[in-house]
């Protein structure tokens, strides 16, 4: 309730902004124009017959993102907006279904009620804070003053809705958690798990440690498992979509668009006296800096632009990560880190030294002939990566080669192609092409490359044109005919907000269990761009066929008799070593001993981990006798608790109401989350917002 108040903060600017257009919209929604034409409807949703209209839903929507600009520094970019609009939809759900339960539940707010707050003793916080003088005392009289000035009746009216919200919550809070009790037992409980602290020494019988091959079973067992315990095999309902995905990335005339605006760039500063940074404060992406980097830090594609070129030397655009960029070389400074650029040509090794070695030497042979190395590479290196750039492996530092390779790499001679070095991958043949000692110091204009709306808009026609032609002729049907790649999900239930394989997506989820077999949907924008769906199977809520699930039974029998083995060797190690469980391998060989200090009954036990059963059992029995054996999520345990301290009455005293309040406060979030949830299970809410946010 609390962030939903914060979202009826409407900031005045924002109302005279958005005001006159709100009032218009109201009007065409209210006589219901798009309707009347055939249009789609105004509503974006239904919850129990009330009604959310799309205007109502952008003001909540942009209500919310002021919030989180305002609160975070920043806005919401559009790749999050989606999952954003879903957050907010939850909440407008939660409020809607939380004001119609106040209404239900006959909860009224009278104007008495909101004046004695008012005009109480101890006002609101959010009231009071802009009435505190310089010594920090809340000034009454200015106070009142202001209330009752006819030009703050309209903050005032304000205050009392806020007022009103206020305590409306605190009367369903009242309401709804009239049956929470604390009871003493629970108290002392939490007190002991934060503070009796105990230690033990122990033996653990592993059921890892027991063979398969010792574990034998009949069919008939796996048939008695699966019927006691149908539980473990009962499925929710689910479905399984295929899908054919559109991905929203830039066209190749986006890319052309932003090469050639830098081209003009470039154009402009060649004629241009001004200095490069007021071109790279208009211009670019990223705001000015002057950077000093290593040739591995540059875009290959302008290296060999730099490396000889004279300080003021522009270079680009040129295609970078990010999209394009332009350079402008201030000068160079000196490096202690020596980088090479060298190719190579790799003759794969086969296991057969002798034969590699030949095919390497006849390879090194043809370039000292003449062969062009470039051509050579391509034709014969076994290196993918560099056999397609003609064995160019670009400019490297030491310590990014075997050794071998890096050696050869830092000494030879600069065009002198190499006789074959020998490392872990094969024979290279190592031509380095050049070598340098320096860095460059360069100022640059970088810009990414996105898709355009004109691109966005052709992507999505292209998914609309699908969807529609899916849903008349077939979905596989079309998408062979377009050459689209169908894949389908695996079976996702009705809880879940990700698809598999398609991504976040709360409406794909509600289409697949609000259709049935072979539809096909219209378009939903998700994460990377516009998909289209059809509901390719329905898989009904039951239990799952033996003959499907007999492979997990047998390793649930299988795990079930190691567990009765395990017990059985327990007892075995228990009467044959007294009070003395070091013994234990003497009788069992895997059967591990240690000891654990200062574990409570709610934590991680050293050495051994979570282990409630091992713990409580612990805390209950006589201290330094042999206990057990206790079934623990490993094996079973015998055990022999050392020391346990005292149940304190003094500490307990002290904190008793604070433990009794944390224990309240869990009450109370768990039963109001499951409230809430329980509401949204019973609800009728008919969720239209793919309509109005399929682009």
């Amino acid at each position: 309730m609390a962030m939903m108040a914060k979202m009826r903060d409407l900031a005045p600017a924002f109302i005279i902004t958005v005001g006159v257009l709100f009032v218009l919209f109201m009007v065409v929604s209210d006589s219901n124009v798009l309707e009347a034409f055939g249009g789609r409807t105004n509503n974006i949703a239904s919850i129990n017959e009330t009604d959310i209209t799309y205007q109502d839903f952008m003001i909540y929507v942009e209500r919310a993102r002021e919030n989180q600009k305002a609160q975070t520094g920043q806005d919401i970019d559009e790749e999050n907006m989606e999952q954003f609009r879903d957050q907010v939809w939850d909440a407008v759900v939660t409020q809607t279904l939380t004001e119609q339960a106040i209404k239900k539940l006959g909860i009224k707010v009278s104007d008495e009620e909101i004046r004695e707050v008012i005009l109480g003793p101890n006002p609101p916080e959010f009231l009071k804070r802009n009435f505190i003088d310089s010594t920090g005392r809340f000034n009454r009289e200015f106070y009142e003053q202001a209330l009752f000035d006819q030009r703050n009746k309209e903050a005032l009216l304000q205050a009392e809705e806020a007022v009103r919200q206020t305590i409306l919550s605190q009367k369903l809070e009242s309401t709804l958690y009239a049956s929470i009790t604390v009871s003493e037992s629970e108290i002392k409980q939490r007190f002991i798990d934060q503070n009796v602290k105990m230690t033990a020494d122990w033996v653990i019988v592993d059921i890892n440690s027991i063979s398969d091959s010792i574990v034998k079973f009949e069919e008939s067992e796996l048939q008695k498992y699966y019927k006691e315990n149908s539980d473990k095999f009962s499925i929710e309902s689910q479905r399984k979509l295929k899908y054919v995905n559109f991905k929203l990335a830039p066209s190749r005339k986006d890319s052309n668009a932003v090469f050639q605006n830098l081209q003009n760039v470039v154009d402009k500063l060649k004629n241009d006296t001004s200095d490069f940074k007021s071109y790279v404060d208009i211009y670019s992406e990223n705001p000015y800096s002057r950077d000093t980097v290593s040739v591995e830090a540059l875009p290959v594609s302008i290296v060999s632009s730099l490396v000889n070129a004279n300080p003021g030397t522009i270079v680009g655009p040129t295609a970078i990560p990010q999209g394009f960029g332009i350079y402008k070389l201030i000068g160079s400074a000196p490096s202690n880190d020596v980088l090479v650029k060298a190719s190579h040509i790799l003759v794969q090794a086969t296991g057969d030294d002798v034969k590699d070695f030949a095919e390497a030497n006849q390879i090194y042979d043809q370039l000292t002939k003449g062969a062009d190395f470039a051509s050579l590479a391509k034709q014969k290196s076994k290196d993918p990566g560099s056999a397609a750039n003609g064995g160019d492996l670009g400019w490297f530092g030491k310590g990014r080669m075997v050794k071998e390779f890096e050696d050869a790499s830092f000494s030879g001679n600069i065009n002198v192609v190499q006789k074959p070095v020998k490392t872990s991958y094969g024979y290279h043949i190592i031509k380095v092409t050049d070598r340098i000692n320096k860095k460059f110091i360069v100022e640059k204009i970088i810009n990414s490359v996105k898709h355009s709306a004109i691109t966005r808009d052709e992507i999505y026609n292209q998914a609309n044109d699908f969807a529609y032609l899916a849903e008349k002729n077939g979905f596989e049907k079309e998408a062979k005919i377009a050459n689209y790649q169908v894949a389908e999900s695996t079976p996702f239930n009705k809880d879940i907000y990700a698809v598999p394989g398609i991504g976040y997506n709360k409406g794909l989820v509600d289409f697949a269990f609000d259709n049935g077999l072979n539809t096909v949907s219209s378009v939903y924008k998700t994460t990377n761009g516009y998909t289209v769906v059809m509901v390719s199977e329905i898989i009904n809520a039951g239990i799952k066929p033996f003959d499907e699930v007999k492979v997990e039974v047998e390793g649930l029998v299988k795990r079930e008799k190691k567990f009765e083995k395990a017990l059985a060797i327990a007892n075995n190690i228990k009467s044959k070593v007294g009070g003395n469980l070091s013994k234990a391998k003497e009788v069992y060989e895997f059967a591990r001993y240690d000891t654990s200090a200062n574990f409570t009954t709610a934590g991680s036990i050293p050495k051994i981990g979570i282990e409630y059963a091992f713990s409580s059992a612990a805390f209950k029995s006589e201290l330094n006798k042999v206990s057990g054996p206790v079934r623990g999520l490993r094996g079973y345990y015998l055990f022999r608790t050392l020391s346990r301290n005292d149940f304190d009455n003094t500490a307990y005293s002290m904190q008793r109401n604070t433990l009794r309040d944390n224990i309240y406060q869990e009450k109370k979030n768990s039963f109001y989350q499951q409230w809430i949830t329980q509401l949204k299970e019973t609800a009728s809410i008919k969720d239209n917002r793919h309509l109005f946010f399929g682009r």
